[in-house]
């Protein structure tokens, strides 16, 4: 390890780096200009093992040399050694609050600084340990994390394509309701994880509708009353197919298919939930819903333009959709354009109406 050694008096650097040189492993490197010694601290800070500097100096003291120290990253828990003919008590605890590990007082023999700085490489190379040690178990547990992720994706697009096998249409569907769930969660400020989370979770919006059956799911035109109130049901059962897992997403997904259809103004189904008391998450994937739903034909209707589903959207905020919520998609709406006009692997999702 290297030992960074301070002192604008060239003969008391010499004398320290041969005192240290009989220590193994230990290599000395020697200035006399504090900015020198910081340029070079700032370019080998995973090498550094030890700081000793000298309290009095011209346009830097050891204090302030010591603070500049201590925020190079890398070099924050780094052993300091102030060197200093002072044995004022107001001193030492002002470099112990600027980061100081330990002191040595001028004169110090070459048998008392070897003792020192031995002990101080000792625990700077167990902070290193800890350090790489730290760093392994995280990557550890990112590559479970990321296994873990990695396997509800597979059982995620394994029910989903149970589904797609009802209804050729859901596939795409459920892809384009997951991006603009992304967009959304992006504005809104969600962390990076929990858009992941969510795009993944809303992919099974609708998966109650397995239990809806094919003359209604697949009934070209418009539902009669009670075939409406069997497909509604599709929410409620969504949310019992998806509920009881111990798996974050699952739970998040059961929430999704069970609030995705509620209304802001407490108008929707299948519990009649209000405002904020519809979980967040079924909030965005309303709006996400509704708007593919609009913007893509059906058998039972043409679809519709982009900006006629925009002007539904805002004209509903504060009744059907949560106003912040269709906020953060229409901040979005340059990359939603961009979305639209390209589609799915390229082709054209919407076209005017």
């Amino acid at each position: 390890m290297l030992a960074l050694v301070l002192d604008d008096a060239e003969m008391n650097n010499l004398v320290m780096a041969a005192s240290l040189r009989p220590l193994a492993g230990c290599v000395p490197q020697a200035f006399t200009v504090p900015a020198e010694a910081l340029g070079f601290a700032q370019a080998h800070a995973s090498e550094i093992g030890v700081v000793i500097t000298d309290y009095e100096m011209p346009g830097m003291n050891g204090i302030e040399f010591i603070r500049a120290v201590r925020r190079v990253p890398g070099l924050a828990h780094v052993p300091t050694v102030m060197v200093t003919s002072h044995d004022q008590r107001s001193l030492r605890r002002e470099a112990l609050e600027a980061g100081a590990t330990d002191f040595l007082t001028k004169p110090a023999d070459a048998v008392e600084i070897r003792a020192r700085v031995t002990n101080l490489l000792a625990l700077s190379e167990a902070h290193r340990a800890q350090r790489d040690h730290a760093a392994q178990l995280a990557r550890e547990v990112a590559a479970a994390v990321a296994l873990v992720e990695e396997r509800e994706r597979e059982i995620v697009s394994t029910l989903m394509r149970a589904a797609e096998h009802r209804d050729s249409d859901t596939g795409d569907h459920i892809a384009r309701v997951s991006a603009y769930v992304g967009l959304i969660a992006e504005a809104m400020g969600l962390s990076a994880a929990d858009v992941r989370q969510i795009s993944l979770a809303a992919t099974m919006h609708d998966v109650g509708k397995i239990a809806v059956p094919d003359a209604i799911l697949l009934k070209p035109g418009a539902l009669t009353p009670e075939e409406r109130r069997v497909m509604e049901q599709h929410a409620d059962r969504g949310q019992r197919i998806l509920g009881g897992s111990a798996s974050p997403v699952m739970r998040l997904a059961a929430d999704i298919a069970g609030s995705h259809h509620e209304r802001w103004d407490g108008a929707g189904y299948p519990y009649g939930l209000k405002g904020e008391a519809i979980p967040l998450s079924g909030r965005i994937v309303a709006v996400a819903d509704v708007f593919d739903a609009l913007t893509t034909q059906r058998p039972y209707k043409q679809a519709w333009s982009p900006e006629r589903a925009r002007a539904h959207l805002a004209e509903n905020a504060g009744s059907h959709f949560d106003p912040r919520v269709v906020d953060a998609f229409l901040s979005r709406w340059s990359q939603i354009q961009t979305f639209l006009h390209l589609g799915l692997d390229g082709h054209r999702i919407a076209t005017a109406a």
